[in-house]
């Protein structure tokens, strides 16, 4: 273990190895619990809107556990957590404010030549698959403990990435039904991500 963590810092290395040794639901119930509040208070201060804050908060905290294998403790583990959710929350605000270009179309050179061009893979490979499948597996878990009706909405907004009027056509439910049971839901998943025990 890295001596030159604090206290905290050793906490959460604890924890994380817990989670990936043995894929103990209670170290990653433990980790949401810790750092449920000050992610959504810090996403909450840049985008200024509740629910939009809790789904940026849920969002990042799956996307850490997505990638929790590639965690070095070389810094804490809040300060990696974090920087996920700002560039989360970042790509969040790029994608209300500025218009997306299809990168299938052809670019046009200066002799007005259709010309392609490559882009990286960013696919994982294999080793990277079977982690991110377990990684999904925990959350489902998780997801799990939700009344059925909330479970199919959680699912189909945060597995899925549907958005609202895409549930509602899925669903065959109005609009205003699915994000009043989308709120509900959500209300549910963070007490559970609290450790909360008991019915919901």
């Amino acid at each position: 273990m890295n001596k030159e963590l604090s206290e905290k810092g050793k906490r959460d290395l604890l924890l994380i190895n817990r989670a990936l040794d043995t894929g103990d639901t209670r170290a990653y119930n433990e980790l949401m619990r810790l750092y449920r509040d000050p992610l959504y208070f810090m996403l909450f201060g840049k985008v200024g809107n509740e629910d939009i804050a809790k789904d940026l908060t849920i969002e990042a905290l799956g996307k850490a556990f997505k990638k929790l294998h590639l965690y070095v403790p070389n810094y804490v583990f809040s300060t990696w957590l974090f920087t996920i959710a700002k560039n989360n929350c970042i790509d969040y605000l790029r994608k209300r404010k500025l218009p997306t270009i299809s990168i299938d179309k052809l670019m046009v050179n200066d002799k007005g030549e259709k010309q392609s061009f490559d882009l990286p893979s960013d696919s994982p490979n294999p080793e990277q698959l079977m982690v991110k499948k377990q990684r999904i597996q925990i959350l489902r878990q998780i997801v799990e403990q939700l009344k059925p009706n909330y479970r199919t909405l959680v699912k189909l907004r945060y597995f899925k990435e549907f958005t609202y009027d895409e549930i509602a056509t899925e669903l065959d439910i109005p609009l205003g039904t699915v994000k009043a049971q989308q709120h509900r839901s959500r209300e549910q998943l963070f007490k559970i991500m609290s450790g909360h025990k008991g019915k919901f």
